[in-house]
């Protein structure tokens, strides 16, 4: 007879336990963008969830979330914690489907190509480059993403296939830049070096929201304006600051081969 054997985790963050539905919470507001919504997503009351949340920030001795104009995102604390909950949760979970992961600069493109590959029980993760990377070497990921080409000298070990190229707007309030956690900034900031500009990185964000409301200077993927009908003006031509897309992955099968080809298809990385 088969067993039907499921592990659980919870955390424990600076000696005080945090459990798998206070963590839910904060992913749902992740997720959604705000905590009322996240209530709602999960059923419980919004007095219940900032509750929830509260016993996270106790436990860390920090915030795990900031309000912005349009909701709430999480603080630096507040991903590491999600990270390390979705690690945990996809080493513990015994069956996993076809999984993808990518960053927010190729989110749509992929939600796209996912939907439209008709591969049963398929899964997408969004993550940035190093992270993602990391799900590709733990073996809880099939084909990475990777919008950062810096990251592939590390990534040798796996089959790689460039997908396309996008440019990078560098919109200039000054000398002050936040840096956007995902994309190739490195790229960006190496054109920055090249022509000895001076110039501080005094924040970094995982909101978009939040970089654009900074009145700092700033680098972001043209293609993550595209899908967000955002019209920026850039300081350079988005083609200096042009480079490569590329999807890794083990080896070539039928559902990787379908992936690349529906990512070709739409045309949006050239």
């Amino acid at each position: 007879m088969a067993l039907d054997i499921e592990v659980g985790t919870y955390q424990i963050i600076n000696g005080k336990q945090v459990t798998n539905r206070q963590l839910e919470c904060l992913q749902a507001v992740s997720e959604t963008g705000s905590q009322n919504r996240a209530a709602k997503k999960l059923g419980i009351s919004p007095p219940v969830l900032y509750r929830y949340i509260s016993q996270i920030e106790e436990a860390a001795g920090a915030p795990v979330l900031s309000s912005t104009p349009t909701g709430s995102v999480l603080t630096v604390e507040g991903r590491e914690i999600l990270d390390l909950f979705v690690s945990m949760n996809h080493r513990t979970y015994r069956k996993r489907g076809f999984t993808v992961c990518c960053s927010p600069v190729t989110e749509d493109l992929m939600m796209s190509v996912i939907s439209a590959v008709r591969i049963p029980d398929a899964h997408l993760i969004i993550s940035d480059d190093a992270y993602n990377i990391r799900l590709m070497r733990e073996n809880r990921a099939d084909m990475a993403i990777i919008d950062d080409p810096l990251f592939l000298f590390d990534a040798d070990e796996f089959e790689m296939n460039e997908i396309g190229y996008m440019g990078m707007v560098l919109v200039d309030n000054g000398d002050s830049f936040i840096r956007y956690k995902y994309g190739a900034q490195r790229v960006a900031f190496m054109f920055l070096d090249s022509e000895d500009r001076k110039y501080t990185i005094d924040a970094e964000t995982y909101s978009l929201p939040e970089m654009l409301g900074s009145n700092k200077s700033f680098f972001i993927d043209e293609l993550m304006l595209t899908r967000k009908n955002l019209r920026l003006n850039s300081a350079v031509d988005p083609k200096i600051l042009r480079h490569a897309v590329t999807a890794i992955y083990r080896e070539e099968n039928t559902s990787i081969l379908k992936v690349l080809k529906a990512i070709r298809s739409r045309g949006l990385l050239r």
